[in-house]
This record gives C-alpha cells, structure tokens and sequence, in this order.
C-alpha cells in the first residue's frame, strides 16, 4: 500500500503527530454521526456509520487528496494510531468482560460453544487449500506456519466488538437471539486467541515461557483485584462511588498487564477480557467501574476503534484483476464457510430457520483480533509484504460492510415480529424469569429482595432481576458548583445527583443482598415527572422482555401496625402501569417485620398461601408460585375457594398422571371452552406436579358468599407471612360478592384490598397479581 510505504518511510512529519491523531478522531467522530443520522432510519446501526466513516476519511476517499493525505498520514503518527488502538482494546474488552453474563453463559456454554464452532470448522477446512493459494499468488517464502494462523484467523474469525455493538443498538441484547450472537462471537474470538497464542508458545521455547509468564500476572491480577474490590468497598461504605484515584489504581493494574503481555509478543485481549470477566460484580467499585466505562466505551472508544479500522482500507488496492478476483473469492469462502458451518449447527441444536440465518450473518462480522494478527510483524526482523498486507485488510474490511447491513436488515425485521413471553402462566418454570423491580425509597427495598430471593432459590430456574429505582423529576434546581468545586468522586452527570441519600442506602441494601445471596441484582435509576414516569416504566419493562413488574403500595406500615398513606403520586402510577404494562404486573404490600422476609439466609421457613378463586390473575399468581415453591425456606399451600354447590375434587379424581408435560398442559388449556375449566384443568396440572408430589399443600375452601369468604380469611390471617392473591378478571364471582362494599384500593381487586385494609388486621405481607392484559396494553399511553 502507498499509504503504508509513506506511513513508515516518510523522514520527517509536517505536522505534530499527536495533533494529525486528535483531528482525526474527532473528524471521525463527527462524520460517523452525520452517517448515523442519516442512515438510522434506515435501520442501520452505529458500527456501520463508524466504519464508513473510517473509509471516507481514509486513503479509499478523502485521504486521496494529497494535502488531507500529507497531514494524516505521517510516519510517525502510525505509533500514535497503533497506541491509540492498544488502549481502546483494552478498555471495551475489560468493559466486555465486566459486562458479560457469567450465569447465561455457564448455562448455555455448550449450545454457545456448538454455534461458534461450527463455523469456524468448516472455515479451517476450506483455510488449507486457500492458504496454498495465496502462498503462490503472494510468493510467501517466510514464516509459512504464522501466514497460515493468519489465514486461518481471518476466515474463522468473528468480531464480538462489532456483533455486540450491533446487538444493542438494535435492542436484542436481552432477547434469547441477541445473547446467543454474542456469547458465541466472544467464544469465538477468544478460542481464536486462545488457539493461535498457543501455538505461537510452543513454537520456540522463548514464547512458551513468556507466555506462562502472562498466565500468572493474569491470575495475580484477578486476585489483587478482587482483594481492592473488598477493601475500596469498605472503605467507601457512606459514599455512592469510589473515588477516582482508587479506578486508577485498578486501572494501573489492567494497563501494566495490557502492556506486559504485548512487549512479550501476544495480545492483551484476552488478558483483559478475563481480568473484566473475574471482577467481582458486587459493591461500589464495579458499580463506578460500569458507569465510567459503559458511557465512554459505548459513545467515544468503541466509534473510534471502529472508524480507525476503515481508515485502514485503500479501496485502490483492489482494482487490478487478480487481486479483486481473489478478494471477491476470499469474502465468498469466508461468509459461504461461516454460513453453512452455523446454519448446520443450529439445525442440530433445533434453532428456528430464521435465527439460523440471523446468526449465520452476524458471526459472519469481522475486524477486531484479524485486523491485530494483520497488523502484527511475524518476527522482530520481518514484516508482512505491503500487497498481502493490504489485500487482508481490504477482505477483512470489506466483509463487514457488504454484511454488516443485511444482518442489520434481518435484525430490524424480526425485532418488529419478536415475541416473547409477557405471562408467567406459559412460562416453562424452568426457563429464565425476567423481573423488575420498581422502588421509590430504601424501605421498599427489603421486601422487592425477599420476593427476589423467594423466586430465585432453585439454581434449575434461573432468575433475571433488575430493579429500578424512580425518582421524581424537580422543577427547579439549585445553582450548582462548578467543576473545579466538586469533592473527588462527584464528578459525575446532572442525573446521578437526583435521588439524594436514598441512593446511597438503596445500593448499599442491594449489595448486601448480592454478597449474600450471589443473585446478581441489575440496578438502573429513572428520573421523570411523575405524570409520565409510568411510560418510563413500561417502556423498560418492554426493551428488558421482563415477565412480570414488582411495584409497591402506595401505603407502609407504622411501628403500630396501622398502614399510613406516605405517596399518593405512587397509586396513580401503579393505576397507569396495570393499565399499559406489556407484561403481567404484581402489586407489593409490604408489612415490615411481621410480613415476609428474604428466605436465603433465614433460620426459620416462610409459610405462603396462595389464594385461587378463579379466573386469569389468579391462574397467574398460582404460576408464580411454582417458581416460589422450589425454595427450601419456603412452605407454600394453595387455598381453594369453591362454592359449596360444587362437589369436593379433593379425591382421587384429580391425582392422575404426575408426569404429565407442560406443553400437553398448555394445549388442553388452549381446546377448553369456559373460563372455569380452564381453572380445573390449571389448577388439576399443578397438583399432579407439585401436591401429589409433596412439594405444596393444598387445601379447598367452600364457601357462597363474600361474607363466609371473609370468614376463612379472618381463620388464616395469621397463620401465613404472605397472601398471594390474582387482582380480579373472575367476571360477577359469587364467592366475592358483597366485598366490594368496602372497597379502598380497586387497583388490589377485592380479595388483596381487603387483605391490606384494617378490616382483617392480617401481619402478613400481600402479593396483587394481575396477568397481562394484551388488549390494553396494545392501546398504548392514554391521557390519564
């Protein structure tokens, strides 16, 4: 390439280096938003813009231009560019590591496994006799064995960067399809680095021991940082962050690694990757770590590195037959290997067709450990010929532009018709629930964690728990100090100062909850008027594909026991969110110490009773408990309410074939006419799977009034630290009737106000579960 032979040739710089590197970042930064606004309503993603952004400004175009080319190109600013690039690796892969979800992972290692390598087989395949070719074509005489790693990386490849920025942006890094893309990206690259360092260790007996040298900083570094994770928390226990020396500090650590194992010979992706991966995910210093590094990360380090690797390209290298010929072939034998070989994989794991394809394309991307092996000497003394240098990067670049938008096409089209499931009635209890939970102030804190922890107790079921806390938008705002003014550690955004010292004590109830129970606790803050904070809510509810939302009661209990009223604005806002939530909503009321506490940890065995009358938000509280009921803290027993006209079904008649599978369940339920029988064959499937089998109680109820169903719950009121109850939905319920007369809280339905009002004086904490009402979920946000 002529730029190359310039940029390492040219015997003195017409301008300052570290001025050419500064305006071309920012020159990148401002094209590649232009691109972006132009290009996102065409569905295209960040990645995309960056890179032709990169192209633009590059020897392909503007670059072209001698004075442009003069001023950007210059020999020593290729040092400033590859620096510049070493430490934006080291920072998103660090970001990466800290961000990945290790319980996802572990649980699905091996389908991740299976979709990242097959793939990358049949590319290894196919590599051999495309290395053979090249060989001739570029007359490769050195270094024969590092050409072919080279070769073989550039084919099998996948750039989890790129896939993982591609993902988010499109909204699908929380949908099952999103977390497989990129779990397997980053398996991919990372047996990539792996494989190649490997062989490069036992290639000379130099490489080998600095390579077991890097293992053991590695793991030094894992366990300092674990150590000054434990110490920065302690030490930082009445602040929000820990201070900016103390990231430093760890920042050092990763830096020292980072550069130790590049001046050995390999690269530090990995390094950090793990280092990220290890962190400890608890307290304040992981919680300062993400908000510093997701932002910066995300909107400055990462549309560099990517608008860096199209400035790479000189698009006239390509022009000449051959070379365009083998260009063309080498993209085809790439994305046509990565396709086949991922298409077959997820036909032996049964993945839809058009997942299948949505993969296929996305671990097709290219440009991150390639482009490090590209750029990299074989040896002190050599360096790759400037034409198979070019030509490489030319493949690896070009790969990912002419694939890059289809994926992105693909992406947009089946997140318009993705489904997923918004109703914990035909969740499979095994499957991964997805929860959030809202709170307002630290006392609502305790009771979201027990519920949590109830739901969370079986390491079979899998749990997703992200808690939010609201917090009202002022109207004004006081002058603030200036920059210069602020404390260490508060340098932070207008956002993070609302919510005053209920932050504090939120994240320090979490974090005792997380080291506690290692249930890993999303946490994420809204502020917003609370007129519209509801839309917020649900909003977020829709991009996490959470099952169900936890909001509390508006009421909180006294040291006397008495419920006093402490936020109207929040009925209104539960009002708004049972009325437009995407999925299924449960209303908490929480009774303090004489209600339901967290079971992990507890001596003693929480005793629950779920109350069924009937109808569809009964059905789905009864659902909730089958995840409820796994905990070995927990003694859960279904209360029945039957009117007395029907006969017991207590016998024999209901205990049939205990092993009966869900989805026979789901398909019955789906033929049956009346509401009713559809309760019996609910309620018929849960006592043949969990009563007969000794895991809950059951017990039936016969009642033909409102006024006798107030009467067993007078019976039960203390026997029971919660009350699970549906909202309503069971249509004119003779069983219910007369309750309404003292009605309160319609927002509770009949049964859970009752329970929460001074009539019945109950010490145990209430659960409202409404299931999710898709009709008026789909009407959208109304003037309320």
């Amino acid at each position: 390439m002529e730029a190359t032979e310039q940029l390492m040739c040219q015997p003195s710089d017409s301008f300052n280096p570290l001025i050419t590197t500064s305006f071309q970042v920012s020159c990148i930064l401002v094209i590649s938003h232009i691109f972006h606004l132009v290009l996102k309503p065409l569905g295209q993603p960040g990645p995309f813009a960056q890179l032709l952004a990169g192209v633009v400004l590059g020897p392909s175009l503007l670059s072209r231009i001698q004075r442009v080319k003069d001023f950007f190109i210059q020999a020593s600013a290729a040092k400033y560019y590859q620096f510049f690039s070493f430490v934006c690796r080291m920072l998103f892969m660090f970001s990466i590591g800290l961000e990945t979800d290790v319980p996802y992972l572990r649980r699905n290692i091996r389908v991740v496994s299976i979709v990242a390598g097959g793939g990358s087989i049949l590319a290894c395949l196919f590599g051999g006799p495309f290395f053979w070719l090249l060989i001739k074509v570029f007359n490769v005489t050195k270094e024969r064995f590092a050409f072919y790693l080279l070769t073989l990386t550039v084919l099998a490849n996948s750039a989890s960067p790129i896939v993982i920025r591609m993902i988010a942006e499109t909204k699908f890094d929380t949908a099952d399809l999103g977390r497989m893309a990129i779990y397997s990206s980053l398996v991919n690259e990372m047996s990539c680095v792996t494989i190649v360092s490997t062989l490069k260790a036992f290639s000379s007996f130099g490489r080998f021991g600095g390579a077991i040298l890097i293992t053991l900083v590695t793991v030094a570094v894992i366990f300092v940082n674990k150590y000054l994770s434990y110490f920065f928390n302690k030490r930082n226990r009445n602040n929000r962050f820990v201070s900016n020396k103390e990231i430093f500090v760890i920042m050092f650590l990763l830096t020292c690694l980072a550069l130790y194992a590049e001046w050995v010979g390999y690269t530090a992706i990995f390094c950090c990757f793990l280092v990220g991966l290890m962190f400890p995910r608890e307290g304040k210093t992981a919680r300062t770590l993400l908000h510093k590094l997701t932002y910066s990360v995300n909107t400055f380090i990462l549309p560099v590195y990517f608008g860096y690797t199209g400035f790479q390209l000189d698009i006239s290298n390509i022009f000449n037959k051959l070379t365009l010929a083998l260009t063309v072939l080498m993209i085809l034998v790439s994305a046509g290997t990565r396709i086949v070989g991922t298409l077959a994989a997820c036909h032996y794991l049964m993945i839809p067709w058009n997942e299948s394809v949505i993969l296929s394309l996305l671990l097709c991307l290219k440009g991150n450990y390639d482009l490090i092996l590209i750029n990299t000497n074989p040896n002190p003394n050599m360096v790759w010929a400037a034409d198979l240098h070019d030509f490489l990067l030319t493949v690896v670049v070009l790969n990912t532009l002419i694939i890059g938008p289809v994926a992105a096409i693909l992406l947009n089209r089946e997140e318009s018709s993705a489904q997923y499931p918004t109703i914990l009635e035909i969740l499979n209890p095994e499957s991964e629930l997805r929860i959030l939970a809202c709170v307002y102030v630290p006392r609502h804190v305790s009771g979201h964690v027990s519920l949590i922890s109830a739901l969370g107790g079986c390491p079979t079921a899998p749990i997703k728990p992200y808690m939010v806390h609201l917090v009202e938008l002022p109207k004004k705002r006081k002058s603030k100090l200036m920059y210069h003014q602020l404390e260490d550690g508060d340098q932070y955004s207008d956002e993070e100062e609302y919510g005053g010292n209920d932050v504090l004590e939120i994240n320090d109830a979490l974090d005792a909850f997380i080291s506690e129970t290692k249930i890993l606790v999303h946490q994420s803050k809204i502020v917003a008027s609370f007129l519209t904070i509801n839309e917020d809510v649900c909003n977020g509810a829709e991009d996490l594909r959470v099952c169900i939302i936890f909001l509390p009661f508006h009421k909180h209990q006294r040291i006397d026991g008495k419920m006093e009223n402490s936020m109207e604005e929040i009925r209104a806002i539960n009002q708004k969110v049972l009325r437009h939530a995407p999925c299924s909503v449960g209303i908490f009321v929480d009774r303090g110490q004489t209600g339901f506490q967290q079971p992990h940890g507890s001596q003693c065995v929480q005793n629950i009773a779920i109350l069924f009358f009937g109808g569809p938000d009964d059905r789905e509280a009864l659902a909730c408990s089958k995840r409820i009921l796994m905990h070995s803290k927990v003694n859960l027993t279904v209360i029945r309410f039957l009117h007395k006209t029907i006969a017991s079904r207590s016998s024999n008649s209901w205990i049939n074939d205990a092993s009966q599978k869900d989805e026979e369940v789901i398909m019955a339920i789906s033929n049956i006419g009346t509401e009713n029988e559809i309760d019996n064959a609910f309620v018929e499937t849960f006592y043949n799977r969990y009563v007969a089998q000794g895991r809950a109680g059951f017990v039936e109820k016969y009642v033909s009034s409102g006024q006798e169903t107030v009467a067993v719950l007078r019976e039960i009121a203390d026997s029971y630290s919660l009350f699970i109850v549906g909202k309503g939905g069971r249509g004119t319920c003779p069983l219910t009737s007369g309750m309404s007369d003292w009605e309160e809280c319609p927002e509770l339905g009949l049964v859970g106000d009752l329970l929460a009002s001074s009539e019945l004086d109950i010490s145990g904490s209430i659960l409202v579960i409404q299931r999710h009402r898709h009709s008026e979920a789909e009407g959208g946000f109304l003037d309320d």
